[in-house]
């Protein structure tokens, strides 16, 4: 199935130590970049992170964000940092001497720039931690990929179209195309003519031999071929493998050589035209292809 690489998803886990929320946000990239944001004191727990993510995605940037929290009874401990509150304050101190202050510092001056209490940073369990951020985070790859997939096959469906699309311009440049030789020849002569005044006879076995040579010059049969041929191989990849991303992208440029191969050879205005909407619909496989993983 084909998987497109934009996507969101996000899955809650907790049990009676810890509460995880991990989103998963994919984007469009050339290579599969993995941006990992972890708390501090879970960041041992990284490359385990990227080891789950790359056995199941394969391109795009991707970005995996888990926020956790204690819930059991570690998260209700806290620890004041004596230090610091001895040296605030000392500053206090000289502040209210400087000024000629009245009053006593209180708790509430001590506790307010930040830091004094906080919770007890203890060494966790990382095996623990890992019990529930591991289904978390495959739980929201789960996600992830679903979305993708669903993603896919709306890339995919309008794939088919555009490539029946191409399929029928195609049609059209070939019935287009039939008969150069004849219009060589009726050119080459109505040329001849309009040069002479008519007065001058040219060998028809000449004629018919200069028609030849421009006509092979101008002929895109073989263009129509290998069009055609990456028509199949491209219907065959959305049917049949995943990921597709490089694959298409690879064809998508085969057929922009094919139809500029087409552009310069023709000699008929209507051809040309023909070329320019087979190149405008290509624009339009193209933009979405860079959608695919």
């Amino acid at each position: 199935m084909l998987q497109s690489m934009t996507a969101f998803a996000r899955c809650e886990k907790h049990n009676a130590d810890y509460a995880v929320i991990t989103e998963i946000r994919s984007y469009n990239s050339k290579n599969l970049d993995l941006l990992v944001r972890l708390p501090h004191f879970a960041q041992a727990l990284e490359e385990r992170i990227k080891s789950m993510a790359s056995s199941r995605l394969h391109r795009g940037r991707v970005e995996i964000r888990m926020d956790i929290r204690e819930v059991g009874e570690d998260a209700r401990r806290f620890e004041i940092d004596l230090p610091k509150a001895r040296a605030y304050h000392q500053a206090l101190e000289k502040l209210r001497a400087a000024f000629q202050l009245e009053g006593a510092i209180g708790l509430e001056m001590l506790v307010a720039p930040g830091g004094i209490i906080k919770p007890a940073e203890d060494e966790r369990d990382l095996e623990a931690l890992w019990e529930v951020a591991a289904p978390g985070c495959a739980g929201a790859l789960d996600g992830l990929i679903d979305m993708r997939g669903r993603e896919g096959q709306n890339l995919a469906e309008d794939f088919v179209k555009r490539l029946q699309t191409i399929e029928d311009i195609i049609a059209a440049v070939h019935a287009a195309s039939r008969g150069l030789l004849d219009q060589y020849q009726q050119r080459l002569k109505e040329r001849i003519a309009a040069l002479t005044g008519g007065v001058v006879d040219i060998d028809p076995a000449r004629i018919a031999q200069e028609a030849a040579l421009l006509a092979d010059r101008s002929d895109i049969s073989e263009e129509i071929v290998r069009v055609r041929s990456h028509l199949v191989q491209f219907r065959h990849i959305l049917a049949h493998e995943s990921p597709a991303g490089r694959k298409l992208n690879f064809l998508v440029q085969e057929f922009n050589r094919e139809f500029n191969t087409m552009g310069a050879k023709t000699g008929k205005a209507d051809v040309s035209h023909l070329v320019v909407e087979l190149k405008t619909e290509l624009e339009k496989v193209r933009e979405q292809v860079q959608n695919v993983e």
